[in-house]
């Protein structure tokens, strides 16, 4: 059967003259053609109003009865987002009747015909306007939920991020390279995805967490400057800035040190911020030492928006009546504090929200001090001395409204615990107050090399086993006081956000395979899983280094979103699935006998 009225024939190909952002005053006059959604419709009186929209914007589109009676009835029926093609002429919009906020608000176009390309079925729910529905059932209809401007705004922030890095290193000379995504599995770190061979029966390759042996690989090659972005795979559980696939801007270069490698860097994120978001980042980033960052923020993670800082307030307090101090100074711990300003106004309830918090870190309890005007409200403020209120006063600068936050443990508890309560602390200023700089970044350098796993009663390396130490600490890696040495490691935080990270690499087979070693791999489990690569350091290979930023945190950030998955065109829910295609599903058993697979029941361990 054939097509009724004015719906699109089999083998038609719609054309059209413009697109539907870019009709203004001087096309009026002009007929023109255009295709599109169906943004909204409105019926006035007979007259038939619809917003087209496009990819690039809207443009309104009246059907006047007496102009052309037939299209203006299939007008009235016409339902949103279906995809229509209407012809007619450019006009002027009646005085009073402009819209400033679209581009192409001072025209409209009078219809003279419409087809109707493609109808809809009724929407699951409304794409413009109105509340949203819940994230599963958008992710169930992604195609539509990604026709909503804020989604196409952000894969188009993505889109203009990748091309404005990729032309800075282009002019940097890198070199971009794939590497595989069949790949060998090497178990550090997260679980791997596994795809089993049906040529090798028995035998699997993973998807890889990251291309660092690859790119590691390419220096030796000789490849000098590489970059590529990367899809990378990790089996771990799932939370907002996390998903089982993600991209990375993954970069390696030989022959360079830890400053030219920031300076790269700092070089695209300049060009990627200014370009996208018209802001001019301030170069070079802060450093701070991982040491520095946990004594003054309580993590390795710091929020630099907010200029609130841990601080040692120990010697103030060497002669103190205040017994929980004492008690601290006593057994060789800190009394670390942090002044949360303007924020007096707390209800108890609130502070002893804090105090609850600061239990559940391993601390005995949370010490507090409300100035309010002149007096200073606490349990503690009658064992504090004029003296010490004085110095406090100096040390924090201390202004009526303020909140003092007071933890007396040793020196880890009392970071950790006030690095807490500084979370929460900026949580509620953010409420209140626009920070100064919106994107606050930070560099964070010389991690510990190693961190000792007591539960497996063994050496873990802190970012991977490919890190050089750092060669001020060599003497403390030689006599085994791995606790001590520090590594040529570093991270890149943006808002409290790790957003990248990286180090120098070793490039020496002997130091690699001794640093296996030390992480417990036996020199038969070295040639099983890493023969390939301690085989290629000994061919000459350079000294090199690198670093991978995650592409979906960094345009997250960005554009102001909440979720990775609001920057992703298809991703998983948070239980890892994708409930657009319900993936993952089982197989046909064939498939699996091909494989030489058999699944059987989960028990637990």
């Amino acid at each position: 059967m054939g097509m009724k009225g004015n719906q699109a024939q089999p083998g038609f190909f719609p054309k059209r003259t413009h697109h539907c952002h870019e009709l203004r005053r001087c096309h009026i006059g002009q007929r023109v053609t255009l295709i599109g959604w169906v943004h909204s419709r409105r019926d006035h009186g007979g007259v038939v109003f619809v917003d087209l929209r496009d990819r690039e914007g809207i443009t309104q589109v009246v059907f006047h009865p007496d102009r052309c009676p037939e299209a203006t009835q299939e007008a009235h029926r016409v339902r949103e987002e279906s995809v229509l093609q209407v012809w007619g002429e450019v006009a002027a919009r009646p005085p009073g009747t402009e819209n400033r906020r679209l581009a192409t608000g001072e025209i409209e176009v009078n219809a003279d015909g419409l087809r109707v390309v493609s109808p809809c079925a009724v929407l699951p729910f409304p794409l413009h306007g109105g509340n949203l529905p819940g994230e599963e059932l958008r992710l169930s209809y992604r195609f539509l939920d990604l026709r909503r401007r804020p989604m196409l705004e952000n894969l188009r922030i993505r889109h203009r991020v990748l091309r404005a890095i990729r032309d800075y290193l282009d002019g940097q000379g890198f070199i971009e390279v794939e590497t595989p995504i069949l790949s060998k599995s090497t178990p550090e770190g997260a679980r791997d995805f596994l795809v089993p061979s049906r040529l090798h029966r028995g035998c699997f390759y993973a998807l890889p967490q990251a291309p660092q042996q690859y790119k590691q690989l390419l220096m030796v090659a000789g490849l000098e400057r590489y970059y590529q972005i990367a899809r990378c795979f990790r089996d771990e559980d799932l939370r907002a800035d996390r998903q089982p696939e993600f991209t990375q801007i993954d970069l390696e270069a030989s022959f360079v040190d830890q400053e030219e490698l920031f300076g790269w860097v700092e070089g695209f994120l300049e060009e990627a911020f200014g370009r996208v978001c018209g802001v001019e980042l301030s170069l070079p980033f802060p450093r701070l030492s991982y040491w520095e960052a946990i004594d003054r923020y309580g993590t390795e993670k710091p929020d630099l928006r907010w200029p609130l800082a841990l601080s040692d307030v120990s010697e103030i307090f060497s002669e103190t009546g205040c017994k929980i101090f004492r008690a601290a100074l006593e057994q060789g711990g800190v009394i670390k504090a942090i002044n949360a300003k303007g924020l007096a106004e707390l209800s108890l309830a609130q502070l002893e929200g804090l105090i609850e918090e600061a239990k559940s870190l391993g601390a005995g309890g949370l010490a507090y001090v409300k100035v309010e005007g002149k007096e200073w409200k606490s349990p503690i403020a009658r064992h504090l001395t004029e003296k010490e209120k004085e110095a406090l006063s100096q040390r924090l600068e201390v202004e009526p409204g303020d909140l003092l936050l007071f933890s007396a443990e040793s020196w880890e508890i009392a970071c950790k615990v006030l690095g807490k309560i500084r979370e929460r602390v900026m949580s509620w200023l953010s409420k209140s107050h626009i920070p100064k700089e919106p994107f606050a970044f930070v560099w964070i350098t010389d991690f510990p090399l190693f961190q000792f796993d007591k539960e497996a009663n063994r050496w873990e390396a802190t970012h991977h086993p490919f890190t050089r130490p750092h060669p001020e600490d060599w003497k403390l890696f030689e006599e085994g006081q791995y606790e001590k040495v520090r590594a040529l490691a570093y991270d890149l935080v943006l808002n409290g956000v790790e957003i990248g990270s990286g180090s120098l690499r070793v490039h020496e087979p002997e130091l690699q395979a001794r640093i296996f070693q030390i992480l417990g791999l036996d020199p038969m489990i070295q040639e099983k899983r890493f023969g390939h690569l301690l085989r290629a350091l000994s061919y000459g290979a350079p000294p090199h280094g690198g670093i991978a930023l995650g592409v979906d945190r960094l345009v997250m950030m960005m554009a102001g979103a909440t979720t990775i998955r609001d920057v992703i065109a298809f991703p998983k829910n948070s239980a890892g699935v994708d409930l657009l295609t319900g993936s993952p599903t089982e197989v046909e058993l064939e498939q699996l006998r091909e494989l030489g697979i058999r699944t059987v029941p989960y028990r637990e361990p």
